[in-house]
């Protein structure tokens, strides 16, 4: 039975694509403004307890069936005073912001609306209200989604592009692209840079999104306790970030705001800081998500992928990869059906799937791989029946072309060599030199037993890996 790891642990790994932001900037970093209050967990909502996330009352928790005063004020401090703040700032300073929108909270905030739309701010989705979705049934999830949709459209005119939920659940991103009809979404916090998703067939973009630069580590531990500690790490995440860029490995930097957090005034300083810190560097660019968006996809445009490798159907995998290890097709039906996974779908990925097996195996299993293997400019070489991977190999090291002495040096020395050990010389012969060869040869023949048993193993994990770096990226 296979096991399909359904996580990526890969991501771009060590070959980021190479990002050309707009001017050259080393650095995008943008701006979100997420607007809560009027959405959150409230009675007079139609919900079951009062909120207690995210704010202000040490140890809030929700209370059944009664509103909580303490924590509706704090809502409505930022709805009434700090989002006001945060405007005049970002307005100001003439940057562009995306605002996560709540839906039931913008149908609740026309002066605000307003505001966001006459600064020319993105208003993308942050779901019909501000709860918690991982207990929610994919239909009712499905539901709310298409709600926050179209209460969105009435409230702003148009349709959001973009969407976040936040509080989600397992299914949020899978249900929320199989709606359709958005430029991307932002429900994880696994990168640097955007990505493409193949998601039941179609390819959907992917914007992560950060909480260690979001203003919530205000009202959560470990946090910021201070607005000079909040700047002091935004500080720091943008250096990092801007010296990769100049190091030419631009990135993108993600910064959560919330109109009752950061909107009161000792936190405010500290982004009023970052802000001013920011007009000192040239190659910065600060888009709204949906510039990025529409950057990435005019740039990095989806390409689909020839094979995915952890996708394929046992009888096509074993197809594919079953000559991987010399004549044993066992090695790849059993990596097939263990645990494979996206990050399997690299050739390092899926030679460690292959080479675990091979690993894993019994002695005698892995002896029989030994003895699968062609002599070197031998007779099955000279009869022109090896392998085709065999035969390129060998051609690689011009061991198809040898010298009659040559010929009958690599004769003694097989002959030598299986009589000592049982199995034919293996090296990995596109890593050598005919000469050098030989010299590993006449020095190998003189090893050990399990010496040689392990050099040669190793040797033949060598070959697996160069074939599939010859098949996959």
């Amino acid at each position: 039975m296979m096991i399909r790891y359904p996580r990526d642990m890969h991501g771009y790994g060590q070959t980021p694509p190479r990002v050309n932001w707009p001017g050259g900037a080393h650095v995008a970093v943008q701006f979100v403004l997420n607007y809560e209050e009027g959405g959150e967990n409230n009675i007079l909502h139609g919900d079951a307890a009062s909120e207690a996330f995210l704010v202000d009352v040490l140890g809030a928790a929700p209370w059944p069936g009664q509103r909580h005063a303490n924590v509706e004020s704090m809502y409505e401090y930022g709805a009434r005073a700090g989002f006001w703040r945060l405007h005049r700032l970002f307005t100001e300073a003439g940057l562009p912001v995306t605002v996560y929108g709540v839906a039931t909270a913008l149908m609740r905030a026309p002066a605000q609306l307003a505001a966001m739309q006459e600064a020319g701010w993105e208003i993308a989705s942050h779901g019909l209200k501000w709860v918690q979705h991982k207990d929610m049934s994919p239909e009712e999830e499905s539901a709310q989604i298409a709600e926050a949709v179209r209460l969105h459209t009435i409230a702003t005119g148009s349709r959001p592009l973009g969407w976040y939920t936040g509080r989600s659940s397992l299914n949020t991103i899978d249900l929320v692209a199989d709606h359709g009809g958005f430029a991307y979404i932002s429900d994880t916090y696994d990168d640097d840079l955007p990505y493409w998703k193949r998601i039941n067939g179609r390819p959907q973009l992917i914007i992560p999104y950060s909480l260690s630069t979001n203003d919530m580590r205000f009202v959560t531990g470990p946090g910021f306790d201070t607005g000079e500690e909040y700047f002091q790490f935004l500080k720091d995440s943008f250096d990092c970030l801007y010296a990769e860029g100049q190091a030419g490995s631009p990135k993108m930097m993600s910064l959560g705001l919330h109109c009752r957090l950061v909107g009161q005034p000792g936190r405010f300083q500290g982004l009023r800081k970052f802000v001013d810190y920011l007009k000192g560097f040239d190659k910065v660019w600060v888009p709204t998500r949906l510039e990025i968006a529409r950057h990435w996809t005019k740039e990095h445009p989806y390409i689909a992928p020839e094979t995915v490798p952890s996708q394929l159907d046992r009888d096509e995998f074993v197809a594919r990869y079953g000559s991987i290890f010399e004549h044993s097709a066992w090695i790849a039906e059993r990596a097939w059906e263990g645990e494979l996974a996206p990050a399997n779908d690299t050739a390092i990925g899926l030679h460690f799937a292959l080479r675990c097996q091979f690993r894993m195996a019994s002695q005698q299993e892995r002896l029989g791989v030994l003895r699968a293997h062609p002599d070197l400019a031998g007779k099955l070489a000279a009869a022109k029946r090896l392998t085709a991977d065999s035969t390129a190999e060998q051609a690689s090291a011009g061991l198809d072309a040898l010298t009659d002495a040559e010929r009958e040096r690599f004769t003694t020395l097989n002959t030598a060599y299986v009589e000592k050990f049982g199995f034919p010389f293996i090296i990995a012969v596109r890593d050598h030199s005919k000469a050098g060869i030989l010299q590993a040869f006449e020095t190998r023949v003189n090893n050990g037993a399990e010496e040689e048993f392990a050099t040669a193993c190793a040797q033949v994990e060598r070959i697996a890996l160069l074939r599939l770096k010859a098949l996959l990226a």
